[in-house]
């Protein structure tokens, strides 16, 4: 495992690279208008998943000489070693599993996804994490809303033989902003280029994109003047926006809604249905 004091038994391939495959009731016809790109820690779950795995660990708590492997900007890596380190104490699956399943949902993001069920013929929903794969799965499925995403982009995350949960880098980029592991503006940029060759060259008729952290900030850029960027209200990406607002006035192109509730999300989609 790459940067883990730890070994094991043989760790297998991870799934290509972080990226699930849609599901079979999800294949998004080409006619969809809007995209809508999601976080999921802080923002779907009102949490960090990462910390909230520590519950499983023995005593609930890492010890000191785990915690002071933390270097800034490599968050994955020292993620691999505490996952490392609760599959050498016992931890496994179930206990895991049981604690990501109850972490909790943030405010009013239910009644966001409640709009884009009944609304999935117009709306291509896609989540970009620097979380795992598996723990986003595994939250997903317990409240029953994996069926909506189109696509789930994540670092890999599987159990190996020995039943401990090995994480991987998702890839490796050139942008100074963004940790090591993971540029959320690389991936969107990818994403919207590979949906427009497939969807015979139409783009989306807008594009909005929901996030809180300073990794949510780097791909808002991107987004267009018809665009959206939903910033959780005075959270990192919220607090970047408003100053390149400040210094860099006309920079940032795209309309910006913050939002304290999921309901201030689905307030301006509603506004933008006409319902």
């Amino acid at each position: 495992m790459r940067d883990s004091v730890f070994t094991c038994c043989f760790v297998p391939s991870p799934p290509p690279p972080g990226e699930e495959e849609p599901a079979s009731d999800m294949a998004a016809p080409p006619d969809k208008k809007f995209l809508i790109f999601f976080d999921f820690d802080e923002t779907i779950v009102d949490e960090s998943s990462d910390d909230s795995v520590v519950r499983a660990a023995p005593g609930q708590v890492l010890p000191g000489w785990l915690k002071e492997t933390y270097r800034e900007g490599h968050y994955n890596e020292f993620m691999c070693r505490v996952l490392a380190y609760m599959g050498e104490q016992g931890v496994r699956e179930e206990a895991i599993r049981g604690v990501i399943e109850k972490i909790p949902v943030s405010p009013g993001i239910p009644a966001v996804f409640q709009f884009l069920k009944a609304h999935q013929e117009l709306f291509e929903i896609v989540l970009v994490s620097d979380a795992n794969v598996y723990f986003i799965e595994a939250w997903l499925r317990a409240v029953g809303w994996r069926p909506l995403f189109r696509r789930i982009i994540s670092n890999p995350a599987s159990f190996n033989t020995c039943g401990h949960l090995v994480l991987q880098p998702f890839h490796t980029h050139s942008c100074p902003r963004c940790p090591a592991n993971m540029c959320k503006r690389k991936i969107v940029r990818e994403y919207l280029a590979q949906r427009a060759e497939e969807r015979g060259g139409r783009p989306f008729e807008r594009v909005f994109y929901v996030g809180d952290g300073a990794n949510d900030y780097c791909p808002s850029v991107v987004l267009g003047p018809g665009d959206t960027a939903f910033p959780r209200r005075e959270y990192p990406m919220h607090r970047h926006i408003v100053d390149m607002q400040r210094t860099q006035p006309g920079v940032f192109q795209a309309t910006v809604v913050p939002w304290q509730s999921g309901e201030d999300i689905t307030a301006c989609l509603k506004k933008l249905l006409g319902r």
